[in-house]
């Protein structure tokens, strides 16, 4: 199965290898028929602390690190996540 990859935006780094990613997304509401935006935040692994707040970043699926973080950021240019 293939892992997800998301788009977001970084809106803490406070954590040690950890950054916080919003990620928006716009969905039709059921009954409105209005597109509506919802976004979530992502615990994501950033090995290097590479991220600062306001980068743009991709995060993929990956498996538990601990117990919030289940996502890993996407170096550009690199074939794998950038976890080991």
């Amino acid at each position: 199965m293939p892992r997800r990859v998301l788009q977001g935006t970084v809106v803490s780094d406070k954590g040690d290898k950890t950054i916080i990613v919003l990620v928006e997304r716009r969905v039709m509401h059921p009954v409105y028929k209005k597109f509506i935006r919802q976004s979530k935040r992502y615990a994501a692994h950033d090995e290097a602390n590479r991220f600062k707040t306001g980068d743009s970043v991709s995060i993929e699926e990956c498996r538990p690190i601990s117990k919030r973080k289940r996502w890993v950021v996407v170096v550009e240019g690199a074939t794998a996540p950038a976890v080991a």
